[in-house]
């Protein structure tokens, strides 16, 4: 048990934790580094510690800073967030060791979960659909490594086991160049991850992202919570999401997300997480889980009316899920988009001074952001300074909700991508619904044809 909780994390989902925490009676303490001191959420947590300069390995990341901060307030719980530590075992384990409670799954779930192989080895043996190829980490003789390639078929991929986020990864079209490939993916593995270790699958074309959110408790209850397409893509980073995924088979997505709920009993998943699939020609293929809150988590809350992060935090309590599968029901459709500081066209991040910052309202919008007039975007962090998220009846309708909350949103003295985004919102391709991971950047590619 707790009654204070530590928010290892920043901006906008440092303050939907802190609403979380509040409606549950908890108490609050927020850390913030030197660049984030004027925060606003800083000052609603019942206590606030600086822990360091504005450089994220000397703040959000230092370990040892965030539970000496624990052990000052009195904190008896750490919610890590997304990014930074929240994926981090060594962290989960560290903040056990020290008698507290880290608001996620178990360090040997997200060790398990973390490395690529054993998580497609976890999920086949729980009857999850994987990607064609072995579940064992690459072999390091070359005749075995090109017959497991040709049994697979061509065009293959080569994936770091520890890689994510688009990096240490290489697309394999034709056998004479698929051991250059593993060469150069490995040591780009050992760089970026300190961890050299590959695996090979089937590459998939023109597959869709689409997602399933699981709930889990202590004691063995799982649900999932409907699915969300993430599709809409830039360099492997997500641009906009929404919930349901359209046009996937009722029918077929509860069989896999039966099998999702059964995975997280089978390996004593407890908290929040999300199964990620590529989805294709009616297919789903699993290719890793998130052992954590999402950034788009907003868009199921939208649809299915539950407060995941409260759930979060009720499960970490220790408290029995009060839900069923046959209680989850979806209703409507929702949309999320990331607003950034940065060039619509560019992409360059664009930190500075808020000089004007007016959101939308409505029926059906909800915006989360830690944003307001006056408000310095630091340049040491992520660019992403807002979400907007609309909800309707019908896809259509929340569609419409999006194009007028955008309307409504004037960001002053920084550039925001909210252009890009109403752009988007007029593609005949993204409004048919179903579009695949590449549609965006071909979008993007004729936008920048002259």
């Amino acid at each position: 048990m707790f009654d204070t909780v530590l928010i290892a994390n920043r901006g906008e989902i440092a303050l939907r934790i802190l609403r979380a925490c509040q409606g549950l009676g908890l108490k609050t303490v927020a850390v913030y580094s030197e660049a984030d001191r004027d925060a606003g959420y800083v000052q609603l947590a019942d206590q606030a510690i600086c822990i360091g300069p504005a450089a994220p390995g000397q703040s959000y990341l230092n370990q040892a800073a965030l539970l000496f901060a624990a052990e000052l307030s009195g904190a008896q719980a750490i919610h890590p967030g997304y990014g930074f530590l929240s994926e981090n075992a060594a962290f989960a384990e560290r903040v056990e060791q020290a008698g507290l409670t880290f608001i996620g799954p178990s360090a040997a779930c997200i060790r398990t979960m973390g490395d690529k192989v054993s998580a497609k080895r976890a999920m086949r043996e729980a009857g999850v659909p994987c990607v064609p190829g072995p579940d064992t980490s690459m072999a390091q003789d070359p005749a075995t490594i090109l017959a497991i390639a040709r049994q697979i078929g061509y065009p293959v991929i080569v994936k770091a086991a520890g890689g994510g986020g688009g990096r240490g990864m290489r697309v394999v079209e034709q056998e004479d160049q698929l051991l250059a490939a593993i060469g150069l993916t490995r040591e780009e593995a050992r760089r970026a991850f300190g961890n050299p270790e590959l695996y090979i699958e089937k590459f998939l074309g023109e597959p869709r992202h689409v997602e399933i959110q699981v709930l889990c408790d202590a004691y063995g209850h799982a649900v999932w919570l409907g699915a969300r397409d993430c599709s809409m893509q830039r360099r492997h980073q997500k641009v906009l999401e929404e919930a349901p995924a359209p046009g996937i088979d009722p029918a077929e997505l509860g069989r896999v997300g039966e099998r999702c709920a059964a995975a997280c009993r089978q390996i004593g998943y407890q908290g929040v997480g999300t199964f990620e699939f590529l989805y294709e020609h009616g297919e789903f293929y699993f290719i890793e889980m998130n052992t954590r809150l999402q950034v788009e988590h907003p868009v199921t809350e939208m649809t299915t009316g539950i407060d995941i992060v409260q759930q979060q935090i009720r499960m970490a309590l220790g408290e029995r899920l009060g839900l069923t599968q046959a209680d989850i029901c979806v209703q409507g459709h929702a949309l999320e988009c990331r607003i950034n500081a940065e060039d619509p066209h560019s992409f360059m991040p664009t930190p500075g001074l808020v000089s004007r910052w007016e959101v939308p309202g409505g029926y059906g919008v909800r915006v989360d952001s830690h944003v307001s007039h006056g408000y310095r975007v630091p340049p040491y962090y992520d660019s992403m300074v807002a979400k907007v998220i609309t909800h309707g009846a019908t896809r259509a309708e929340a569609l419409a909700r999006m194009r007028l909350a955008l309307s409504e949103m004037r960001v002053e003295g920084i550039s925001t991508n909210i252009a890009l985004h109403r752009e988007i919102l007029q593609d005949p391709g993204f409004n048919a619904g179903g579009v695949d991971i590449h549609h965006l950047e071909r979008w993007l590619q004729l936008r920048s044809t002259p």
